[in-house]
C-alpha cells in the first residue's frame, strides 16, 4: 500500500505538470457581417505569441493563444480587427468573429510625362535608368532580392545611428527589442511566413512592431535600401530587411 501511495504523489504531479506544458489553443469561425456566410482565407496573427493561422473552407481556425493575447485578423476587401482572447473564450472553446466590408477607394495615379521626339536614340535619354540593385536570397523564397548590406555604405549607415541618439534608427531599435525578437519568432512559423510572403501591404509587420506603416519605410530608408526594393519587396522581405539591419544594430553596438 505504501509503494502505491508513493508512486501515486509521483505519477499524479507529473501528469499536471504534462497537461500545464500543453501548448493552450483557441478556435472560431469567421463570417461576413453582412451575409453571415463563412469566409475562407483569412488571416490571423496572435500579436503577442508571433503565431498565425488562416481559416478553413468553413470559416474555421484554431491558434496558440491565451487569455489576453491579441488576434490581428485580416482579409483583403474587409475591415482589419484585433480580437482580445477571454477567459470566457477558452472555457468556452470556440466562438464566432464578423468582418465587415469595406469600399475599396482608388488613390490617385500620377502619369509622368515625357516629350517624346520619336527618335529613339534621343527618346531613350528621357527614360529614368534603373537604380543599382544589390541582391540576395533568403532560405525559403524562389528569388534573390535586394540586401541593404550588400550596398554602397550600408555598414556606416548603421555604424552612424549608434553613435548619433537622435539618429531614427538608434531611437527605432533601442526603443522596440521586444517587438523586434518578435518577428524573428515569426520567421520561424512556417504559416507566418506563407501569409507574409503573399503580402504587400506592410499591415502585419506594423502592427507586430506597434508602428505606422509609413515608418517601415523610413526605416528601411535608413538600412539603405533602395526605393525599388521598399515598394516593390512582400511583407516576408521587409520582414527580413529589417531583421538584419537590427541584428547589425546589436552587432554593432555591443562593439
Amino acid at each position: 500500500m505504501r509503494y502505491i501511495t508513493v508512486f501515486l504523489l509521483v505519477f499524479i504531479p507529473l501528469t499536471l505538470s504534462a497537461q500545464n506544458f500543453q501548448r493552450q489553443k483557441v478556435s472560431a469561425t469567421i463570417h461576413n457581417s453582412q451575409n453571415l456566410m463563412p469566409l475562407i482565407n483569412v488571416n490571423i496573427i496572435n500579436i503577442d505569441k508571433a503565431k498565425g493561422a488562416s481559416t478553413n473552407e468553413f470559416g474555421y481556425f484554431e491558434i496558440e493563444a491565451e487569455a489576453n493575447d491579441t488576434l490581428h485578423i485580416s482579409m483583403i476587401g474587409f475591415q482589419s480587427i484585433r480580437v482580445r482572447v477571454t477567459n470566457d473564450w477558452i472555457k468556452k472553446g470556440s466562438t464566432k468573429i464578423y468582418l465587415t466590408e469595406k469600399a475599396i477607394a482608388l488613390e490617385e495615379v500620377k502619369v509622368r510625362k515625357y516629350n517624346l521626339t520619336g527618335y529613339l536614340e534621343i527618346d531613350t535619354k528621357y527614360i529614368p535608368e534603373k537604380t543599382v540593385s544589390y541582391r540576395y536570397s533568403i532560405s525559403g523564397l524562389p528569388n534573390a532580392y535586394e540586401a541593404g548590406e550588400n550596398s554602397p555604405k550600408a555598414f556606416s549607415r548603421v555604424m552612424n545611428s549608434i553613435f548619433n541618439p537622435a539618429d531614427m534608427l538608434y531611437n527605432f531599435f533601442a526603443k522596440k527589442p521586444k517587438e523586434l525578437r518578435k518577428l524573428k519568432d515569426m520567421k520561424k512559423d512556417d504559416k507566418v511566413r506563407n501569409l507574409l510572403e503573399t503580402k504587400f501591404d506592410r499591415e502585419t509587420i506594423a502592427v507586430l512592431l506597434g508602428i505606422d506603416k509609413k515608418e517601415i519605410a523610413e526605416i528601411l530608408t535608413n538600412c539603405n535600401y533602395s526605393e525599388t526594393f521598399i515598394e516593390t519587396a512582400n511583407d516576408l522581405q521587409i520582414l527580413d530587411a529589417i531583421s538584419q539591419c537590427y541584428e547589425e544594430y546589436k552587432v554593432l553596438k555591443k562593439n
